[in-house]
């Protein structure tokens, strides 16, 4: 049975999984970064952790997720966040030197985007946008069917779209981003709570906590509008952990499309709460290695 690995890289946890063809996971595994995660020391746990999962060396291909953005080719992690020296790091060309195994890489909401798009909640669909609502906010575009990456592969930053021009900075240069109002930095930012705390005051009928909500749906609806406007998708999947209280927000964000979108540009459209919770991730970094294996 030909199998792949799927591996999502992350500051604090490498998952890794073991995948058939139709997407069964058959062994899965989670070890801790190294600290500090060099590549080196990254690359080190990374092997040893593919041997534990592929002990018979049946898997044909790997596929990483990685926590910032990687090249067109899908071979150097450019950048990767909270993960110390990486700058240019051929991770793909260090791990195929130790496996032996074509390897591919992309950034890590990107792979959570086609985690959804292959087995989650974007599977019916061949035109979506997945939004992770995290710690900052990183987007995956699926077009046709196929993660759309763009020129030099950086496309889909879709929390760094401005929202307000005299909003507050944003790490990426920009001011007023989408991810300085959606993100959990922002939410903290803005209430002086964690997201699950206010999730859990709006499940018991808080006023305060319902009216946030109903504000932070207004500035997503917003920001989607111009998304949905640029790319018409069939469906917008929220995942990250914010989306616990979608629930919450969704009427708002529902109302503010419909008035800013026009009904051409937004027929049928679904909206909907990312299936895959943890480990897209890990599930789309191993489509990525399928689809490696049919261009070699």
């Amino acid at each position: 049975m030909d199998q792949v690995i799927g591996i999502d890289l992350g500051g604090t946890a490498i998952k890794l999984g073991r995948f058939a063809l139709l997407g069964s996971c058959l062994q899965s595994l989670t070890v801790e970064t190294p600290q500090p995660a060099t590549p080196e020391a990254v690359v080190a746990v990374m092997v040893d952790a593919i041997a534990q999962i592929d002990p018979e060396n049946q898997t044909l291909a790997i596929g990483v997720g990685t926590p910032g953005p990687a090249d067109a080719a899908g071979r150097i992690a450019q950048v990767a966040i909270n993960l110390s020296g990486w700058q240019n790091v051929p991770l793909a060309d260090y791990l195929e030197a130790k496996t032996g195994k074509p390897t591919i890489l992309a950034n890590d909401a990107n792979c959570a985007g086609l985690g959804e798009a292959w087995l989650g909640a974007g599977r019916r669909f061949q035109h979506l946008i997945l939004l992770t609502l995290g710690t900052g906010v990183g987007g995956a575009i699926i077009l046709d069917g196929k993660l759309f990456v763009g020129h030099q592969g950086a496309a889909g930053e879709l929390g760094l779209i401005t929202l307000n021009p005299h909003g507050p900075m944003c790490n990426s240069g920009n001011q007023g981003s989408l991810e300085q109002y959606a993100s959990v930095t922002a939410i903290r930012r803005r209430t002086g709570k964690e997201p699950a705390e206010l999730g859990t005051l709006a499940q018991g009928g808080d006023i305060h906590a319902l009216n946030f909500w109903q504000e932070y749906g207004t500035d997503l609806g917003i920001g989607l509008s111009s998304l949905i406007y640029v790319l018409t998708p069939q469906a917008i999947i929220i995942g990250g952990g914010v989306s616990a209280s979608f629930e919450f927000f969704l009427p708002a964000v529902i109302t503010e499309i419909e008035k800013r979108v026009l009904p051409t540009s937004r027929v049928g459209l679904q909206i909907l709460p990312a299936e895959l919770g943890n480990s897209a991730g890990m599930v789309g970094a191993a489509k990525l290695a399928w689809e490696k294996l049919k261009d070699v």
